[in-house]
């Protein structure tokens, strides 16, 4: 037998009876070795990658809940107030409409009367600290409430009743840590020596922090009263163009997904359609805004800061999004269920509707809910149509509520960003907060409904 035989180069001096030099299975070859340091090269590379999205991620949801929760918390003082009879209601009458007459500005003295006039019973000492003062330590949005409170209970005059107040945006700031001695010492709007009083008034527990649903539930202020703004009018104005987009958006999306992925012939048409729609969903936002403004504003004649505006520019913005993911949903369906039902005698329609639109439920259930969310945090669309307008009154109910002026969180959000007083900042940081938290019920809510009505074939 010759080394060619044995699969050996001639020469080699082997002898015959030898077998060839086969790898170990213990020992990994070198281009083994090799190939496994590149796969743990690359594990590591993105664990690494996964840590420092992670990482940014704790430091952005860090800082804005450092900064945005204390806006749910706001500063009390209790000031017991004397309902003088002879100054809100000078005709005796008891009428709320005539009692309406005397403006906030009558209100404002008694305010600060009794706020004098339990400190100087307690015993306070307000020394350095004038009688305008001591009533600047009240919100200037006081007045309004306490003359909501006697026009809502008129049989209540000549009675000393106590009161809650907001505190001045400096005295919550104070209490906060966002204000101090040293800055105040700067400050025309409160001085070391009001301060020095706050210590006093809170130590007589006449001023506490407590959670504010006024955040929450209540409209938007003036810039000189930073501590009685809230988002409620946001929060409504969000709700109503999430509810036309919701009305729109999945009824024409769905429809027209049905009809591209399972009915439209394969034409040039066709294909203009798709490459449009995928065009579109990459189309910056605020152009949708500037097609809003043309159609619906200024050619339709619809009203600005409008809900239903709005909602109609968002729902041009979502519709390639539910799209997209609709067809997407409608593809991952096995043909072969298609083919079962049409083989059993179903028409097209009653394939489609009757087997493939039930599978690809969740997958378009999900896509509807993400364009939902995107739509609720967009911005710049909004504040071409006006809704960065100041708006303090609430919309009405549906539908005449859908074209009241309002507002939506995003633009309140940057509204209270370009206002001086820091107390604005922490607001807008709050506002965040809420609007993650719709975000993520909205993601949760996506993930719940998919696995709710998954089914496996």
């Amino acid at each position: 037998m010759s080394d060619s035989t044995l699969g050996l180069p001639p020469g080699s001096g082997v002898p015959p009876t030898s077998k060839p030099v086969r790898p170990s299975l213990i020992e990994p070859d070198p281009k083994i070795r090799r190939r496994h340091a590149k796969e743990r090269r690359f594990r590591t590379f993105g664990m690494i990658a996964v840590g420092i999205g992670v990482l940014a991620l704790v430091v952005l949801v860090g800082s804005v809940l450092k900064q945005g929760l204390p806006a749910f918390s706001q500063t009390f003082i209790d000031v017991p107030v004397y309902l003088d009879p002879a100054k809100l209601d000078p005709d005796g009458n008891r009428d709320p409409e005539e009692m309406k007459k005397v403006l906030t500005f009558g209100y404002s003295p008694l305010i600060a009367a009794g706020l004098q006039a339990d400190l100087v019973k307690r015993g306070l000492d307000k020394e350095g600290v004038t009688a305008k003062e001591v009533a600047a330590l009240v919100s200037k949005g006081a007045a309004a409430q306490l003359r909501d409170y006697v026009l809502a209970h008129p049989k209540k005059l000549g009675e000393t009743i106590e009161f809650r107040f907001l505190a001045n945006g400096r005295v919550d700031g104070y209490l906060k840590g966002r204000v101090t001695m040293e800055s105040a010492a700067l400050d025309s709007n409160i001085s070391p020596q009001q301060l020095q009083l706050v210590d006093k008034l809170r130590a007589a527990g006449l001023v506490q922090k407590k959670f504010n649903w006024r955040f929450i539930t209540g409209p938007d202020a003036s810039d000189n009263r930073p501590e009685a703004a809230g988002m409620g009018v946001a929060i409504i104005g969000s709700l109503y163009m999430m509810m036309v987009v919701l009305v729109l958006a999945l009824p024409i999306g769905v429809a027209a997904s049905i009809y591209l992925e399972e009915f439209a012939k394969q034409n040039r048409w066709t294909d203009l359609i798709e490459v449009n729609i995928s065009n579109l969903a990459a189309v910056p936002s605020i152009v949708f805004g500037i097609l809003g403004l043309a159609i619906f504003i200024n050619w339709a004649g619809l009203p600005q800061s409008a809900p239903l505006v709005g909602g109609l520019v968002l729902t041009l913005m979502t519709l390639p999004t539910i799209i997209i993911s609709t067809r997407a949903a409608l593809k991952a369906v096995p043909p072969s269920l298609r083919d079962a039902a049409l083989g059993l005698g179903a028409s097209k329609t009653q394939a489609v509707f009757h087997h493939v639109l039930p599978l690809a439920m969740p997958g378009i259930l999900t896509g509807t809910i993400i364009g939902l969310a995107q739509a609720l945090g967009e911005t710049a669309p909004l504040m071409l149509i006006g809704m960065v307008a100041f708006v303090r009154d609430f919309p009405e109910a549906p539908p005449a509520g859908l074209l009241d002026p309002a507002s939506a969180l995003p633009v309140q959000v940057y509204n209270w960003t370009q206002r001086s007083d820091p107390a604005f900042v922490e607001r807008a940081s709050g506002a965040i907060i809420v609007l993650l938290v719709f975000l993520v019920l909205m993601n949760t809510l996506a993930i719940i409904l998919r696995r709710r009505f998954e089914r496996r074939w």
